[in-house]
């Protein structure tokens, strides 16, 4: 999603927030802008269609002088990838200029008082509407550049982090955020702002995580000794600012040696699940045990994270004989559920900023229940706004496909099942002390699926050729094959769906034929002979099989045209070693046919808008 940087101080602002932006690309995006205030204290603007470096090159040999600035990556939303309606945008007299992340409900009418008022407008967007209020109010009320700002705020209603400048107060940033994410670094004599820490930690490890509805005036200090950050509500309510450490280093956001970012994040699962596993022994105390031991379980996720949500119900309700529904956030918030005081949510998020989730928690929350978040960010909005957290602690993850977030969900999810069910008195302590032991020993059996890439870059070349593509499981593995067919669609461009391989008679195969690929998913286990009997039935229509199997296997690597192979892992606990092959399958696709794997087209990292 759209990304924001802001910067003030000493220092030339422009190699900042360009390198900010980069840092942020990762989001996903369309266009990208900056906006200077020169060292004549003019407002510059520069901004393109297109990539960064785009933006460097329209910005190479103009006035890039200035030590305040704004910057942003834009993912469209009101009007259509273009120059005219990328970011920053300018105010009629051209003195203010404004980034923002969201979408406000309300521009129709707030555009319409406008065009009442005389004011025109250059863009389809709904940010430049904002941008024109704020000058009207200062102009019609005789408003200061803040207060003008905290009025304008007042009047719109959706979601919003904004960044604003006045060129007539040249030593001054304006910033505030509802429901979409903001971050301000604290350095020495200087002050970040950015939509994550991203941008900002390697300069500093001091940041302040807004709230919703928090407005932050932050003043470069040139009369002064120091820059100076104030802290209030859009209301005018004063606040003091909370500075919290990040741990994140700026070697996390390199791709060290690997050539994606995506090829990275899969690789270092060994070492990301590790950091995982500890994390939740340390989370999952007794009191975070007896909380889950609810009536229900809700668990609300997108994407990617419903898919590991979907694992986490098979785990909990056969280890620890708990009922659990697993929901799509953007449709729980709006179904009217049924939610009751003795039910848990238990809400997945990678980023901790995915809007549709956040919604849907706080509708449970307003109906009683208790939610508990795993997330990846620290200090983002969705533990912020639940009763207890576990942190993955994988690291930043740049690919916008996820692959790590995976991983560590599923395993996080596994921890609460067998907690739970051993708590519970549903798990007998052999098996409990089994599983528990063989989920340490998971990040080596991850290692051996890696280490076969070349094995899965030759089936990766059968399979970029296909238009359409079927990925099958049973059980556990069900939800591995709609992961695995995401990953395929999100950055190959492949058509992909992932069926229950029992299902397939009841429609799908009907489109079995030999240019249908059919990526099956069948390591040993409880259902094992079942799925056999269901890959036989697509080898007898011609389909070509490709399947992930146990070392070992004999049965349907007999059938299957190729196959990769995974070391032997119990069935609950499969899914977080046999999603790594299509992982690589999918990411070498991409490759063979060109595509921008971490970039790839119309998505973002973080959905902070709905």
């Amino acid at each position: 999603m759209c990304g924001i940087v802001g910067y003030v101080g000493k220092r030339k602002a422009y190699p900042v927030l360009i390198k900010g932006l980069h840092r942020l690309e990762y989001r996903g995006y369309d266009s990208a802008g900056v906006a200077l205030l020169s060292n004549q204290h003019r407002l510059n603007v520069y901004k393109s269609q297109g990539k960064v470096s785009v933006l460097e090159d329209t910005a190479h040999n103009q006035d890039l002088s200035g030590n305040i600035g704004i910057a942003h990556t834009r993912w469209a939303t009101h009007g259509e990838p273009s120059h005219r309606n990328s970011h920053p945008h300018t105010s009629r007299s051209g003195r203010l200029a404004m980034v923002h992340n969201g979408i406000i409900e309300n521009y129709a009418e707030l555009k319409q008082l406008l065009l009442d008022a005389g004011y025109t407008f250059k863009s389809d967007t709904d940010t430049e509407v904002v941008v024109q209020l704020i000058e009207y109010l200062q102009e019609s009320l005789q408003l200061s550049f803040v207060d003008s700002v905290q009025k304008a705020l007042q009047k719109v209603v959706g979601s919003y982090a904004i960044a604003v400048l006045d060129e007539s107060e040249p030593d001054t940033l304006v910033a505030a955020r509802k429901g979409s994410p903001l971050v301000v670094g604290v350095g020495d004599d200087e002050l970040f702002l950015g939509s994550d820490a991203s941008p900002i930690v390697e300069y500093t490890n001091r940041v302040i995580y807004l709230e919703d509805e928090d407005m932050v005036v932050l003043q470069a200090g040139f009369t002064t000794s120091e820059p100076k950050i104030t802290l209030m509500t859009i209301h005018g309510e004063a606040k003091e600012p909370n500075i919290q450490q990040v741990t994140m280093n700026v070697s996390e956001l390199e791709k060290g040696g690997y050539d994606h970012y995506m090829l990275k994040e899969i690789c270092e699962q060994p070492h990301s699940l590790r950091c995982c596993i500890e994390s939740a022994k340390q989370s999952l105390t007794p009191q975070t045990i007896e909380l889950l031991n609810a009536n229900r379980i809700l668990i609300t996720a997108c994407g990617t994270s419903w898919h590991a949500g979907l694992v986490g119900k098979y785990a909990i309700e056969q280890l620890a004989r708990l009922p659990v529904e697993v929901e799509h956030a953007s449709e729980f918030r709006y179904r009217q559920p049924v939610i009751s005081k003795g039910d848990i949510v238990v809400a997945i998020s990678q980023s901790g900023e995915t809007a549709d989730t956040l919604a849907a928690i706080e509708l449970a929350r307003r109906e009683g229940a208790k939610v508990l978040s795993i997330c990846n960010v620290v200090g983002s909005s969705i533990p912020r706004a639940s009763d207890a957290v576990v942190y993955t602690m994988v690291g930043p993850e740049i690919g916008v496909a996820s692959t790590k977030a995976f991983t560590a969900q599923v395993a996080v999810l596994m921890m609460m099942a067998l907690r739970l069910g051993h708590a519970r008195g549903k798990l007998d302590e052999p098996l409990y002390t089994a599983l528990t032991t063989e989920m340490d020993e998971l990040p080596s059996k991850i290692e051996s699926a890696i280490r076969q890439r070349e094995s899965i870059r030759r089936m990766a070349q059968t399979l970029s050729f296909a238009q359409s593509c079927i990925y099958m499981g049973r059980g556990y593995n069900y939800p591995v094959a709609l992961e695995g067919a995401l990953k395929l669609k999100e950055i190959s461009y492949i058509h992909a769906e992932g069926y229950p391989a029992a299902e397939m008679k009841h429609g799908p195969i009907a489109l079995i034929s030999q240019e249908m690929p059919v990526v099956t998913i069948a390591p040993q286990g409880s259902i094992y002979d079942k799925l056999v009997s269901n890959v036989q039935e697509v080898c007898a229509r011609h389909g070509r099989v490709m399947a992930i199997v146990t070392e070992g296997d004999t049965q349907v690597s007999k059938m299957a045209d190729s196959i990769i192979t995974i070391p032997k892992v119990s069935e609950c606990l499969s899914p977080i070693v046999t999603i790594v092959p299509l992982q690589l399958l999918s990411y070498y696709v991409a490759c063979i046919k060109g595509c921008d794997v971490d970039q790839p087209r119309n998505l973002a990292k973080s959905v902070t808008v709905e």
